[in-house]
């Protein structure tokens, strides 16, 4: 004979589970789309401000980067910055890298330290040169950063040694804009690097470009724009609102990289003797643009142009015109970062 007692409470624990059940599946999707919306907020926002103290990354010592270098010896010097130099080191481990050596003697070594620390331990970019570890003391500071072999875009654009073929440039120009849309729009404080030069932008053993030099960069915060208290940048590449306004945004950065652009298919830097007074870089390209272009544009380049002349003449005349419109005077007509990389990857795909 069943038990009256169980057969009364089957209903009773039925019911309870009725509605229990779907409350307990209400309560753990809810706490999953947390998790999701956490860590989605977590890739997309630039941390604030810190000291480099709290940097996550494993610092090494003053004696590790003594010994990678040779005590600094100058067959591994690799360049020389605005607040220090750059060295190969290689680690007892067998690791090969570029260390970043500041000299604390100069005024604003210390915040530039600070400053690179800040940013590359908080962005992500395959196209941003990544930072390994850092060196923090007393005696020394210092940056490991990944190694690129091939150098920086300067050494292959100034010397008669080295050669970029036409799609080699317009990648390079791509791998650039890439960066600079991700600094400008990946976050919802922007990223201004202030210094885009050929110097800047290395190039690894694929000859993928990585934008470097953060020690002066800004992060924006609230307005889009900054007033600055002295001059950034190099001379030639800085947009003419420095001198003016004082004021600093992105367009600035879009600025720099159209002089760079020219610079890039002409090889003529901005700094040529050539350009003194109001005839700059950008106006020599602005005079040629559009029926002159091929005379302006690198004669390697030039030389290297097989058959199809007139496809590879409307492509020079695209990639200037584009530098052209990224150095307008007015930073409010200037395209945007996301602007230029679509239209450089239009051109590769039409005429490459």
């Amino acid at each position: 004979m069943p038990c009256k007692g169980n057969a009364a409470s089957s209903p009773s624990k039925a019911r309870t589970l009725k509605y229990i059940l779907p409350s307990i599946a209400l309560v753990i999707i809810l706490a999953i789309i947390l998790v999701y919306l956490m860590r989605h907020r977590n890739r997309n926002t630039l941390l604030p401000a810190q000291s480099t103290s709290s940097i996550t990354i494993k610092r090494i010592s003053y004696y590790e980067v003594l010994n990678a270098t040779n005590k600094f010896d100058e067959e591994n010097l690799i360049g020389i910055g605005s607040f220090g130099s750059v060295y190969k080191g290689i680690f007892s481990d067998g690791m090969i890298a570029a260390i970043k050596v500041f000299n604390l003697d100069l005024e604003g070594a210390n915040k530039s330290f600070d400053t690179e620390c800040h940013i590359l331990c908080n962005i992500r970019h395959i196209n941003l040169v990544k930072v390994i570890t850092s060196c923090s003391n007393l005696d020394l500071k210092a940056l490991v950063l990944e190694y690129m072999s091939n150098g920086n875009l300067n050494k292959w654009l100034s010397s008669s040694n080295y050669f970029l073929n036409i799609v080699q440039r317009l990648e390079i120009m791509i791998d650039v804009a890439s960066a600079l849309e991700y600094l400008h729009h990946g976050y919802p404080s922007p990223i201004v690097h202030c210094d885009l030069k050929p110097s800047n932008i290395l190039l690894d053993e694929d000859m993928v470009a990585h934008v470097a030099d953060f020690g002066i960069a800004k992060v924006f915060t609230e307005d889009q724009r900054i007033s600055l208290t002295k001059t950034l940048g190099t001379i030639g590449y800085m947009a003419p609102e420095y001198g003016s306004t004082r004021l600093i945004s992105t367009m600035a950065d879009v600025y720099s990289f159209g002089i760079m652009q020219m610079e890039t298919f002409s090889k003529m830097k901005p700094t040529d003797d050539m350009f003194v007074g109001e005839f700059t870089l950008r106006r020599w390209v602005f005079e040629s643009f559009p029926n002159a272009i091929t005379q302006i544009v690198d004669v390697d380049l030039m030389n290297a142009v097989e058959n199809n002349d007139r496809a590879e003449e409307s492509c020079f005349r695209s990639i200037m015109g584009l530098a052209l419109e990224c150095t307008a005077d007015l930073p409010e007509e200037r395209l945007s970062a996301k602007d230029v990389l679509t239209r450089l990857k239009k051109i590769k795909t039409e005429f490459c």
